[in-house]
């Protein structure tokens, strides 16, 4: 297995720029990979192919206003990304700027209405990481001020400005922590989840703050030896409940996104789950799980995600669940059939 087995060529005019209006509008890519079988819906038609009884969870992370801007000593600006909070006061940051080393102190920029000019908190670079990384400490939380000073992190890929903020957002995010947003939740819209209680599908919730390292190319040719970075994971014991409930009424765990798939198998490879029948205990903690092909679920049935990059953990994690091969066709008929790709893109229901 290489890395340039997850290869595929994606022109640009593919890559989704603003997310579609409404929400489940979106078009709906449905894989049956035992049949290789594929059909064409939107998304809020998702209800024709779950049953009552069936578990759908979903990640409740919420993405921080994390990219902040700052000035150096020397008044230059630099760009500070929020990647993972370490304590209080100390963050693992991606800064875009030249000379940012250890030991230099930033200032941050103020709102578009100047408040705040002295009581805003300083930065300090204390560690120095691989490339852009870096290890900084504020002077005071800095949580109070991003809603005024920060701004949504949008992926590289997306060159459209963002008219509403909430549109990379999940309708159902309730808690702050990620760098970038579980975008196969974003196409529910709260009527499409309250039509599926409504027809009797269980719905319970993780959360995984997600990182940005989710999203980036494998650079390395043997995957394996590609180092994902840790996120922070919770399963609680309500959901692990649920799961144990579903599975006693020999019903589907459906994964919406690729950071519920790992949250759930994360906690059953803490608990060094074999059977798919036994129960799921909660969890919290660190994940570092890496999915890839040969990988044996124990908890999923059914995934609801987007189209990933080429050469990214995430193309791979849905080759582990339906096959490379199987994928990668599908892919191809998506773009035959002008299906819009990642983050503000279509959806695919792989069952």
């Amino acid at each position: 297995m290489k890395t340039s087995d997850f290869d595929y060529h994606l022109p640009p005019e593919f890559i989704a720029q603003t997310p579609i209006e409404p929400r489940d509008a979106a078009r709906l890519l449905v894989l049956h990979r035992a049949r290789g079988v594929i059909e064409h819906r939107t998304f809020r038609e998702i209800g024709a192919y779950l049953q009552p009884g069936d578990l759908l969870v979903l990640n409740r992370t919420r993405v921080l206003p994390a990219r902040l801007f700052a000035r150096k000593p020397s008044g230059g600006r630099v760009e500070i990304l929020l990647l993972r909070q370490h304590d209080a006061l100390t963050w693992e940051a991606l800064i875009g700027g030249k000379h940012v080393r250890q030991g230099t102190f930033l200032k941050l920029e103020t709102d578009p209405q100047g408040e705040w000019p002295e009581a805003i908190p300083k930065v300090e670079v204390i560690a120095e990481g691989n490339g852009a990384e870096r290890l900084i400490r504020f002077s005071q939380p800095v949580e109070p001020y991003l809603p005024r000073l920060g701004h949504v992190p949008l992926p590289p890929y997306i060159h459209e400005p963002l008219r509403d903020p909430e549109r990379y957002q999940t309708v159902y995010a309730t808690e702050p922590g990620s760098a970038a947003a579980p975008t196969a939740g974003l196409h529910f819209t709260q009527r499409l989840l309250d039509e599926l209680q409504a027809q009797g599908v269980q719905i319970a919730y993780v959360t995984l703050h997600v990182g940005l390292d989710t999203f980036a190319p494998v650079t390395v040719e043997n995957p394996r030896a590609h180092k994902i970075h840790t996120e922070w994971c919770s399963l609680p014991p309500e959901t692990a409940a649920a799961i144990q409930r579903a599975r006693g009424d020999g019903k589907r765990v459906i994964a919406v996104g690729t950071t519920t798939v790992r949250t759930l198998e994360s906690a059953a490879q803490n608990a060094a789950i074999t059977d798919r029948n036994a129960p799921v205990p909660p969890y919290c903690g660190n994940t570092s799980l890496y999915i890839i092909p040969g990988y044996q679920f124990k908890i999923v049935d059914a995934m609801i995600t987007n189209f990933h990059l080429p050469r990214s953990t995430l193309l791979m994690l849905v080759s582990a669940f339906a096959g490379r091969e199987t994928i990668l066709r599908a892919y191809q008929i998506a773009m035959q059939e002008g299906y819009r790709f990642y983050s503000f893109g279509d959806a695919m229901f792989i069952c």
